[in-house]
């Protein structure tokens, strides 16, 4: 591990851990709403894939960071979502929330770590309904 990766590691354990996956919801709106883009990319594993843009895929913390930089940069609201029931086996677990307007839906696999706290690895964040309607 090189210097820098040793301060990312740093900067990402200075954060709450979400100790149970439905905790990701809960943290990611906090730091969402918080502006706080570097908080978080600390919710995702190193090499997380994440559906966004749609259509499209955001590879590795990193670029998550810098996604997540520019989407907060406009200061967007988050409001929490209560989470369906959560599907989990063998330290992987299925999280995921319908949105307000009932449109779609979002889900994120999660993976527990070795210290017992979670992260994702794949984030859906919107879901369209067959057809194209959202």
């Amino acid at each position: 591990m090189e210097a820098t990766d040793d301060v990312k590691e740093a900067a990402v354990s200075e954060y709450e851990k979400a100790m149970r996956p439905e905790d990701l919801t809960r943290l990611f709106v906090e730091r969402s709403n918080a502006g706080d883009a570097e908080g978080v990319a600390a919710l995702y594993e190193e090499d997380a894939v994440m559906a966004y843009p749609p259509g499209q895929l955001t590879v590795g913390r990193e670029a998550i960071r810098e996604l997540w930089a520019k989407v907060l940069a406009h200061r967007p609201q988050f409001t929490p979502e209560p989470p369906l029931p959560t599907l989990a086996a063998d330290g992987i677990a299925l999280t995921a929330t319908p949105p307000k307007d009932g449109a779609g839906a979002r889900a994120q696999v999660v993976r527990q770590q070795p210290d017992g706290s979670w992260l994702r690895l794949l984030d859906q964040p919107e879901f369209q309904r067959p057809g194209g309607e959202a």
